[in-house]
């Protein structure tokens, strides 16, 4: 399996990941974070479903692969996410040491990986993570558009 087809491998269960957030009512954006090529952290979006407004699934996925390798610099490991990071998220990535960043859709309103900031390769921080971007891009942007699609057209009827 060449690079490529590894990430769209992570990616693919990244979006089954969001498919529980959707689940819950809730944005559907899933993570999981690699290591030799073993998941040991995985989240979904749960902020609303657990009244914790730092539940976004990347900050899940670092917990848990704190967790799971019992530290929390997560050196040579990467994060694999549908939506590009918030600023929130992206600086615990920072703080985490996470070396490579994978990221579906681009998150123009917010996003922290290039589209609005630049936290996650910043020059100024003395850590910088690898960003690919785009792996299974059009199906994160799918899913996230039939979601706000719905709850747009659920609000009008009320």
């Amino acid at each position: 399996m060449n690079n490529i087809q590894q990430h769209q491998y992570w990616m693919k269960q990244a979006l089954a990941l969001a498919d529980k957030a959707e689940a819950l009512g809730e944005v559907p954006v899933g993570a999981l974070i690699v290591k030799n090529g073993e998941i040991i952290g995985e989240g979904f979006n749960q902020p609303i479903s657990s009244s914790d407004p730092t539940a976004h699934a990347e900050l899940v996925a670092l917990r848990q692969a704190g967790q799971s390798v019992q530290n929390y610099r997560l050196i040579e490991t990467t994060l694999y996410v549908t939506l590009e990071p918030c600023a929130m998220c992206a600086m615990a990535m920072v703080h985490a040491r996470i070396s490579t960043v994978v990221i579906a859709a681009p998150e123009p309103r917010t996003g922290a990986g290039g589209s609005l900031y630049q936290l996650l390769d910043h020059p100024a921080h003395n850590h910088r993570l690898q960003i690919i971007s785009g792996i299974e891009a059009e199906a994160s942007a799918a899913k996230l558009q039939a979601f706000f699609r719905a709850r747009r057209k659920s609000t009008k009827l009320i």
